[in-house]
């Protein structure tokens, strides 16, 4: 884990994660800060979410084309996410279910200490109508 000491970049860029509800690239995110008044460089934004994913303060996905994408995290246990790729809305997933599968599929061929994250995209019901 990461020493995080307090700036006023992060607990902006965590003032701006608080209002969302879906998951936001850097960009958009420095945009939104922008657009708030606040003075702060992409590079800074960049690198103040690496610190909060490193301590687990943010979700980071990765998009369909690559991209990472933030959220802030409300979960501390680990999780995954069921994401819309229409409209960004995201679902956090914690199921024993899944790790149940993950612990099988581990153990019958024979690994051990087994590290995974998955997250999901498809269509949430709005978008799905529409």
């Amino acid at each position: 884990m990461v020493l995080q000491r307090r700036t006023k970049q992060r607990e902006a860029i965590q003032a701006v994660l608080e209002g969302l509800d879906d998951f936001r690239s850097a960009q958009q995110i420095h945009a939104e800060m922008l657009k708030q008044g606040q003075s702060v460089g992409l590079a800074t934004v960049y690198r103040n979410l690496q610190t909060l994913a490193e301590n687990h303060n943010v979700d980071v996905v990765r998009s369909e084309d690559g991209q990472s994408l933030y959220r802030l995290c409300h979960n501390v246990h680990h999780h995954h996410h069921l994401i819309c790729r229409e409209c960004g809305k995201s679902v956090t997933i914690a199921d024993d279910e899944f790790e149940q599968w993950v612990s099988a599929v581990s153990a019958k061929y024979g690994f051990t200490q087994v590290e995974h994250s998955a997250d999901l995209f498809g269509l949430c019901a709005n978008c799905s109508n529409a």
